[in-house]
């Protein structure tokens, strides 16, 4: 026990860094997906195929390789020619990727929705952007929560993945002290770090889900 309060200072800054990118990356995806969804589902078709072709490119590329080209090809890219700290490029890669998968949850919580809702808020002479605000992305909200739940969880697990850039995350401070001490405790305390961090995204989640439930008779 006295071992684990000695390794508990590093691996606590770790996971500052760790629950630093979540959160930013979780701001900027959610936002930046309802968008590309919005754009993606509109009659706009050179606009919609541009965001498919996007989402096909991040979802069908690994998060390692899409976070290692923003830090090391980028500055060779043409025009570009930009070259970002290790942080900002974890948060462009992981931002970009979850952007994806989240525009690709909206579009099908947007299109659940029963096209007669639609012209029903045509009848009472709402416009395009009233009828997604009042009408339809209300009802949206509810019926995406499960996937959006298990895409949050999912990102807490990925953001291990910003060791590749030498950033001192969870896990990387637990993977010093393994080498440093050769013991494997810290490994054992760091999963018990992301198991809370799962645990109380879950909880909070689940409250959502109960709250915004739809019953169906």
């Amino acid at each position: 026990m006295t071992y684990i309060f000695e390794i508990m200072g590093p691996l606590l800054d770790g996971s500052g860094v760790t629950l630093k990118v979540f959160f930013i990356t979780l701001v900027l995806s959610m936002p930046l997906g309802l968008a590309l969804a919005l754009i993606r589902v509109s009659h706009f078709r050179f606009a919609s195929g541009l965001v498919s072709g996007y989402i096909w490119l991040m979802r069908g590329t690994p998060l390692m390789l899409q976070m290692l080209f923003i830090y090391f090809a980028l500055p060779w890219v043409p025009v570009v020619g930009v070259r970002l700290p290790d942080f900002p490029a974890a948060i462009v890669a992981f931002t970009l990727n979850y952007a994806a998968y989240f525009a690709e949850i909206f579009r099908s919580g947007i299109q659940s929705v029963d096209r007669g809702q639609y012209e029903a808020a045509q009848v009472l002479g709402m416009n395009y952007v009233q009828t997604m605000r009042r009408i339809i992305l209300p009802q949206v909200v509810k019926r995406v929560l499960p996937p959006i739940s298990n895409e949050t969880i999912t990102l807490v697990k990925d953001t291990s993945l910003i060791y590749v850039l030498a950033m001192n995350d969870l896990l990387r401070a637990a993977r010093g002290i393994v080498q440093r001490d050769f013991t494997t405790m810290p490994f054992v305390v760091a999963a018990a770090f992301y198991l809370i961090m799962t645990l109380v995204l879950t909880w909070g989640f689940h409250r959502l889900e109960k709250r915004y439930a739809v019953y169906e008779g």
